[in-house]
């Protein structure tokens, strides 16, 4: 045990503590948070119109269903203004938190890479409608020569047609375009903020008034910003003859998130995530680019084909984590202080379990990380990597044989546990189950080390 302490402390610590304060990787993790508002605003949407729509749907009580469609409408304007935007809103947020860090203008490292991603984004729309029968040939001719396209089908005709100045909200501006988001973003703030920095600017007398002065003093750094992602997307349409950001979404964005869902995958990040907050490192804000990047959009691609009545693409997103991995917070630490209370015959425990049981509730586990602790104390080091192992496995089989419904609902974090899993499954029941089930287990698991803590005390006695 001292050994691998040791290894972990030599080798693991001190890139974990660089990633933890790289900048831009800092900036990424805050770009998701500040869009906290948006994504929760839009999540509770999804969760109403569960209880209201699809909930009494599967019930068959469409008489209800009819009184709430007035409700039912104003969730789907919450959402569209929402989640059916969020790459829109994060990239903003990008560019003002890497502004940010650099130090300069953030409002305008916002604008710029909020229009860096609209560089990007084909502005051309195609629309295909199938008839039922054939068309005669004059008509025909005034389609095609309008520039649509027609093709034989069984039923009859497919007419495609195109149109220039229309974004495709369901393939670009959700949750699938987050990646191409963050690239943008990247490349069009880091560029402003350097020139900003080097003084490659507009500037004004000192008698005009600062806001105006900032506007003017942006221009050109947020001109060759916006110029240098346009440039970029147009050479790479020319060489590939596909847009820059469904090459993204081939190349990098499908890849990443296929290689999330396997079991290996999110054992990896549980085993990290933990591993850091056993040393006092807050794991799941180290790994908050890689769980929200990547997790986040598996996340909300599922509440988007929830809303939209699809089926889910993804088995695991970040809300699997919130409501099975981390019950009480990280570690299934509410098992621990469930055992301290009714087990522990020690009274400093027992005064830990009984400070930690509230927030506990509400995942927060501070009091038993710092107050035990936990941190580097070598009697809870295998219960705590091992508990939320175990956690993750039963949901994560649970999930994948179709036990349970994936998680499909954004839930605050803070939502207590069980609860918050059947929340998240858009209020399947069976979520319960397999809560108390990943609770129990937990429990089982850390029971014996705080038995041997007893023992321990009697030794020192």
């Amino acid at each position: 045990m001292n050994a691998l302490m040791k290894w972990i402390e030599k080798y693991l610590l001190p890139v974990a503590g660089r990633i933890g304060s790289q900048k831009h990787l800092v900036a990424l993790r805050d770009a998701f948070i500040g869009v906290l508002p948006a994504t929760m605003a839009g999540s509770i949407a999804v969760l109403l119109n569960a209880f209201v729509r699809d909930f009494p749907t599967e019930m068959g009580l469409t008489g209800f269903v009819s009184a709430m469609q007035p409700i039912i409408a104003i969730n789907g304007l919450v959402w569209q203004a929402t989640l059916a935007i969020l790459a829109v809103i994060f990239s903003f947020s990008l560019g003002y938190q890497l502004a940010k860090i650099y130090d300069v203008d953030p409002l305008s490292g916002g604008v710029v890479s909020l229009a860096a991603f609209f560089v990007g984004l084909p502005a051309t729309a195609t629309a295909s409608v199938t008839l039922t029968e054939a068309l005669p040939q004059n008509i025909i001719s005034a389609i095609t020569e309008a520039g649509g396209t027609i093709t034989e089908v069984a039923e009859g005709a497919k007419i495609s047609l195109g149109a220039w100045g229309f974004f495709d909200f369901g393939t670009y501006m959700g949750g699938r375009g987050l990646f191409a988001a963050i690239i943008f973003g990247f490349i069009s703030t880091i560029i402003f903020s350097k020139l900003m920095l080097r003084k490659i600017t507009i500037k004004l007398p000192d008698s005009v008034p600062p806001a105006v002065s900032k506007a003017f003093a942006a221009i050109i750094p947020g001109l060759v910003g916006i110029y240098a992602v346009a440039i970029l997307c147009y050479i790479v349409e020319k060489i590939t003859g596909k847009f820059f950001v469904d090459l993204i979404s081939e190349l990098i964005q499908a890849p990443l998130l296929k290689l999330s869902q396997g079991y290996g995958a999110v054992l990896i990040i549980v085993l990290l995530v933990h591993i850091l907050w056993f040393f006092g490192l807050h794991g799941t804000n180290i790994l908050g680019p890689v769980l929200q990047s990547v997790y986040g959009t598996t996340m909300n691609a599922n509440m988007l084909a929830f809303e939209s009545g699809e089926a889910l693409p993804y088995k695991w997103t970040s809300g699997s984590f919130d409501a099975f991995s981390w019950l009480g917070g990280a570690g299934v630490t509410l098992a621990l202080v469930i055992g301290l209370l009714f087990v522990s015959k020690r009274e400093d425990h027992k005064a830990v379990g009984k400070l930690g049981i509230g927030p506990a509730i509400f995942n927060i586990n501070e009091p038993v990380m710092f107050g035990l602790p936990i941190v580097l104390n070598p009697i809870f080091f295998i219960p705590y990597i091992l508990a939320p192992i175990v956690s993750t496995t039963i949901a994560y089989v649970a999930t994948v044989v179709g036990f349970m419904n994936p998680t499909r609902v954004n839930v605050l974090w803070i939502m207590p546990p069980i609860l918050s899993g059947f929340l998240a499954t858009g209020l399947d029941w069976r979520a319960i189950i397999v809560g108390i089930v990943c609770l129990a287990a937990s429990f089982g698991i850390y029971l014996p080390f705080v038995m041997a803590a007893n023992r321990m005390e009697e030794k020192n006695d």
